[in-house]
């Protein structure tokens, strides 16, 4: 069996994460490097982007979302948020939406149920068609103003934890199910008060509708190119499938199996077996929820001893500084703009000289924006109030 070990792993992190080599890739391009970036937190991507190319701006980011949409905004793996290159949107609403939106809809079901609204399937199409056709005739609308077309989207009910309306509910059927789009939110790139679009905005077609069991194999074979060798645990991880799933998916790929420095057994696509040369000594500041560190479940041959410091207890990763394909410390910004950080072991002077740097160019970057992450860690919270 083939060994492939944590110094080549890293070497593979490097130059194929676009961060050995920061040079001016499109947003687009950086998205493909990753499959995906993580968009729970809107800062991540921004941040995410801007660590793997030297030329990409805010408006240029912004462009590729909203002007020239050749970046999409989707629920995804793990019900997760995602943006992702417009050519792969099919493939993950196939593979991972459909998912989502079936579950969510049994759950929202359950809840009208329970809450004394029969037929509660029925209501729901009904308003997810109107709330579309609403949105079609403004083209870009706001979720309270798509409500206010259709009324009947604020009828309150009561559910475990209090009183809610189905206006929410609704949205996100139509996201998963990708009827819809979120477009350019109100106010800055860290904004959370979405507009939404007709995915026609984007695909004048409409998203192509790919079987389920072909799109799940080509996700395989796009996380593989990216993040192999991985483990079958961290597929399950990232994907959200059950092993079932997953072994089904990858029968197709004929993954090679190969041995790990840390034990368990790895698989990579047949082509990619043959090691990367080592990069040039590189750093990187990755912003919390950044695609890299969260592609894998097991994460000991990057992370070292760090978990405690740079996770939460949700498993969501926090603000990390890498050299050379490993994490060594975590940053934050303060409320006066500084970016601050730690180094939690020795690096040497030089790799320290360049963290220190790369901080500074942050700080400039994201000029008068202050980011906190959504999901605060150990390290970043005690940095961020220093």
């Amino acid at each position: 069996m083939v060994r492939i070990d944590v110094a080549q792993r890293r070497a593979r992190l490097g130059v194929r994460h676009a961060l050995a080599v920061r040079d001016d890739r499109t947003p687009v391009e950086v998205a493909r490097a990753v499959v995906a970036l993580h968009a729970t937190d809107p800062a991540t991507v921004f941040l995410a982007l801007r660590a793997r190319s030297a030329s990409l701006d805010v408006a240029a980011i912004e462009h590729a979302l909203y002007a020239d949409r050749s970046l999409v905004r989707m629920l995804g793996m793990r019900r997760t948020m995602f943006v992702l290159p417009l050519e792969e949107a099919a493939v993950v609403h196939a593979a991972a939406s459909r998912a989502v939106a079936a579950e969510a809809r049994r759950r929202y079901v359950k809840l009208l149920t329970d809450a004394g609204i029969a037929g509660g399937g029925a209501l729901l199409s009904e308003l997810e068609d109107a709330a579309e056709a609403a949105l079609l005739v403004r083209g870009v609308a706001t979720g309270a103003e798509i409500s206010a077309d259709v009324p009947k989207m604020r009828t309150t009910l009561s559910v475990p934890g209090g009183e809610t309306n189905v206006s929410p509910w609704v949205m996100l059927l139509l996201a998963a199910d990708g009827r819809i789009a979120r477009g350019r939110p109100r106010g800055g790139w860290t904004s959370t008060q979405w507009r939404w679009s007709p995915m026609r905005a984007w695909l004048p077609d409409g998203l192509a509708e790919l079987a389920t069991d072909e799109a799940r194999v080509e996700l395989l074979r796009l996380w593989l190119g990216a993040f192999g060798p991985g483990t079958v645990a961290d597929l399950r991880w990232w994907t959200g499938w059950t092993a079932a799933q997953v072994k089904q998916a990858l029968a197709p790929l004929k993954p090679v199996e190969v041995a790990l420095d840390d034990g368990p057994t790895g698989l990579v696509l047949p082509s990619d077996v043959d090691p990367v040369p080592a990069p040039d000594p590189w750093v990187a500041l990755l912003p919390a929820l950044d695609p890299t560190p969260m592609g894998w479940s097991q994460r000991d041959w990057f992370l070292g001893p760090h978990r405690t410091a740079l996770f939460d207890r949700n498993g969501n990763v926090g603000p990390t500084v890498w050299v050379d394909g490993r994490v060594v410390g975590g940053w934050a910004q303060r409320a006066s703009g500084q970016v601050v950080y730690r180094l939690l072991e020795d690096v040497g002077r030089e790799a320290a000289d360049r963290v220190a740097e790369t901080a500074a160019a942050i700080g400039d970057w994201t000029a008068a924006v202050r980011v906190t992450p959504r999901f605060r860690t150990p390290l970043e919270r005690e940095l961020a109030s220093g």
